[in-house]
């Protein structure tokens, strides 16, 4: 069953029933579920569908005729394979169907990195005469940084050819826990906050066996496919995976400032930069600023904080990374009771700040709030820190909220302190918005009003 991507799906059956030709550039990391969307996307279309390989270019170019030259075309009477790329590429316009031509080409970068002529190529076909066909061209890549700086960059053939560019993120919380339909509400939030959004990591979730056994039989233990992930992951994208390893695990274990992350880390601060800049580029780490930050802050390259923006790349660094030894050693069942199960709940509770903001912004989306806002974020100033902080606009009313995944109900206590936080002025409409997996107090029950708003994990998942 095909799970989510309701919006990315959405864009490209517009694309398709838009008249004229359409060129698509559809891209981003690896297992984050671009073919799976394509597929689904052209399942019920006439269409081809080519998965590039790693090969030379002449053994691309025959397995393309392969899947190209089709029995009821008109070609195929005189020949069974393209003599060059050119004429395989326009072949397009000569694909059997009455709808719209559909060639998705899939991993891209394998076929233009063994022939650096193809972008060209391609620009030439699309200046000609493809731009005025009835036909619709995806080239689809997980490698990012080809993509962005060889196919869509100022001075590359293609550059301002695409008539739609769509890099693809994770899914969000919403759509993610839709893998685990059996577990509870905490097993989800888990399970989420574990996991992440890519769809090749929850699919090795077993929804019928507790958190626990997920956890030791398909992360921690040798052989498994998450085991492995992130190692394989890195070394197809870094050669220097030792000091990206470094810098991802100061990240994750709470170094969260530059010079933090030089102290702990050791490498100088100038190519400390270019690799935190090419981590950023794979969507691994983010630098974040608070949500009252100006543009002027956020040019300031030693300011901000970083975070590792990928669930599980925060897991694995955090729980399997720095006891690879243990594991090799096959002890899994030893590493999630001594080092992973003390700590588990205390990294959940981080993700859940992350969850709760999804929420709020969903209900920006649908016009829940009180309020339509402008910007929302974290706060954070010397020591006052708030979780969630929401602004309108014209700066007259802003949101706080405050999450807490602990075991005990959150009491009256929690809503003074939110409330003796001065993050702006006096003059402003104010709203509070307290989170908890475990519930809340009946003395804060009785406060709950239009502008103090108490949602649970229920009412969380609700959405």
């Amino acid at each position: 069953m095909f799970i989510g991507r309701k919006a990315e799906l959405g864009f490209l059956n517009n694309k398709y029933h838009t008249e004229g030709g359409q060129l698509i550039v559809l891209y981003g990391r690896r297992r984050i579920g671009k073919t799976e969307t394509l597929r689904e996307f052209c399942k019920d279309k006439e269409h081809v569908f080519y998965s590039c390989r790693e090969c030379a270019d002449e053994e691309q170019l025959k397995s393309f005729s392969l899947r190209m030259i089709k029995p009821n075309m008109p070609l195929s009477k005189y020949i069974n394979t393209f003599t060059e790329w050119t004429q395989a590429l326009s072949a397009i316009t000569e694909l059997p169907g009455t709808g719209k031509k559909l060639l998705i080409i899939d991993e891209f970068p394998y076929m233009a990195k063994n022939n650096k002529s193809i972008p060209s190529i391609i620009q030439n076909l699309w200046d000609e005469h493809l731009k005025n066909e009835n036909i619709m061209l995806i080239l689809c890549g997980s490698a990012m940084s080809f993509i962005e700086n060889k196919i869509l960059a100022e001075k590359n053939p293609l550059y301002g050819r695409a008539t739609g560019i769509l890099k693809m993120q994770e899914m969000g919380f919403y759509d993610a826990i839709q893998f685990f339909p059996n577990y509870s509400n905490e097993e989800k939030t888990i399970s989420y906050a574990i996991l992440g959004g890519v769809p090749h990591y929850l699919k090795q979730f077993d929804d019928s066996k507790p958190i626990g056994w997920n956890i030791t039989n398909q992360i921690l233990t040798r052989g498994c496919i998450l085991y492995s992930e992130i190692e394989f992951l890195m070394r197809q994208e870094f050669r220097e995976t030792t000091l990206y390893n470094t810098i991802i695990e100061a990240v994750a274990l709470g170094n969260t400032k530059l010079n933090d992350i030089f102290t702990k880390t050791g490498i100088e601060k100038t190519k400390l930069s270019v690799y935190i800049k090419n981590l950023i580029a794979l969507d691994i780490l983010q630098r974040e600023f608070s949500v009252n930050a100006g543009i002027k802050e956020q040019a300031i390259s030693h300011r901000g904080l970083y975070r590792v923006t990928d669930n599980f790349f925060s897991f694995w660094y955090h729980f399997l990374f720095r006891n690879i030894s243990e594991l090799e050693a096959d002890d899994a069942e030893g590493v999630y009771k001594y080092a992973v199960e003390p700590e588990l709940m205390q990294y959940v509770s981080h993700k859940f700040e992350d969850i709760c903001r999804q929420y709020i912004r969903k209900q920006n989306i649908t016009g829940k709030l009180p309020f339509r806002f402008d910007k929302m974020g974290r706060y954070f100033d010397g020591n006052v820190e708030v979780d969630i902080v929401a602004t309108s606009r014209d700066k007259k009313n802003i949101l706080m909220g405050e999450c807490k995944f602990t075991d005990n109900p959150i009491g009256s206590s929690v809503l003074n302190a939110l409330k003796s936080k001065q993050i702006s002025n006096n003059d402003v409409e104010r709203y509070y918005y307290l989170f908890s997996k475990a519930g809340f107090t009946d003395d804060l029950r009785a406060l709950e009003s239009e502008h103090i708003r108490l949602i649970s994990i229920g009412d969380l998942l609700s959405e």
